[in-house]
């Protein structure tokens, strides 16, 4: 059998093959942050293609968390129902249902929001400058990253990841470039990685333990002066003991020239999989089949990412079975003349 096609167990849930849709925001919800039929049609045709784990897109854990007010969210019981959608008509098509509990922080655009982050610097001249975070306000996002959680888990989600990549509020603590604090929350490595380890305290006490935590992370800033590679193992190293599966990517606190290739930021996961010794996802501009099956044989990472490739080809997955067995019962014929 293809590694690819191997089943992965992490705590009690175990995900059909080792393939996982990216989160990617639709900016499709309503104004309140609510699911409608796109979305409950696009994450269910992937479940119907094979996907073992499905992510969802970064969903808010507070209004002022959205990226834009088109975001999903989750921070009320209104939209945790709604969600749950979504969550049931994935599983029944044999996907592992995931959420990625998310908080914007610097990188809120919508204009009648508070935008706060670490300290007042802004992400870049297209953004509002943010106020900086009070200890207490910061407590206070903790707490409903927990209390987001908790719902999460009452909707169905197998699965949930903290967003701490891409320029967003954990990122931008983690980060020396956005984080110039002087108390307990910045000025050292151990205080800047304080903020994401709350939060996965949190999450823990409100998350069933038998499920998995993911924690998405942008391994480097690409700028002289912010994170890198050494600098994310460090991070990984104070939190592989509280998670069981690090999402690896790279980029977005500021805007950076990257020249992209496939697979360009493989190398990150296998570095935090070997030093840390801790189960990673690789993603990156992986869109054939040869690719994946080099990373997962190479023991480069242990789940494959896909991104805009599953946009492009939702039945992506099925395409790589050689047996029309794996396909959907109702699609036999597209093998008959």
């Amino acid at each position: 059998m293809s590694i690819l096609h191997t089943p992965l167990k992490i705590k009690d849930i175990t995900i059909k093959n080792r393939i996982m849709m990216s989160p990617m925001c639709m900016y499709t919800a309503s104004t309140e942050g609510m699911p409608n039929d796109w979305h409950i049609v696009h994450y269910a045709t992937r479940a119907i293609g094979g996907v073992g784990l499905i992510m969802q897109e970064a969903t808010a854990v507070e209004s002022r968390g959205r990226i834009t007010d088109r975001d999903l969210g989750i921070w009320n019981d209104e939209q945790a129902e709604e969600l749950k959608k979504i969550v049931d008509i994935c599983k029944a098509n044999g996907a592992v249902m995931g959420i990625q509990l998310a908080h914007a922080g610097r990188k809120c655009n919508i204009p009648y929001e508070d935008v706060v982050g670490p300290s007042p610097i802004k992400a870049g001249d297209q953004y509002k400058l943010p106020r900086e975070l009070t200890i207490d306000e910061i407590k206070s996002i903790v707490k409903a990253f927990g209390e987001a959680a908790k719902r999460a888990n009452l909707a169905g989600y197998d699965v949930v990841e903290i967003h701490a990549a891409h320029g967003y509020l954990i990122h931008e603590f983690l980060s020396p470039l956005s984080n110039k604090r002087k108390d307990e929350y910045g000025n050292s490595i151990e205080n800047r990685a304080r903020f994401l380890i709350e939060v996965i305290d949190e999450v823990r006490k409100n998350w069933p333990q038998n499920k998995p935590i993911f924690v998405r992370v942008s391994a480097d800033d690409y700028i002289e002066g912010g994170i890198n590679i050494d600098m994310m193992v460090e991070y990984i190293n104070m939190i592989k003991d509280k998670v069981d599966v690090i999402d690896v990517s790279s980029g977005g606190l500021l805007n950076v020239d990257i020249n992209p290739y496939p697979g360009y930021q493989v190398k990150y996961a296998e570095t935090i999989k070997k030093r840390c010794n801790i189960k990673t996802c690789a993603v990156g501009l992986i869109t054939t089949q040869e690719l994946a099956e080099e990373i997962l044989s190479n023991e480069r990472a242990d789940l494959v990412a896909l991104g805009r490739e599953l946009l492009r080809n939702p039945y992506w997955v099925l395409h790589t079975y050689t047996s029309k067995e794996d396909w959907p019962k109702q699609y036999e014929r597209a093998f008959k003349n």
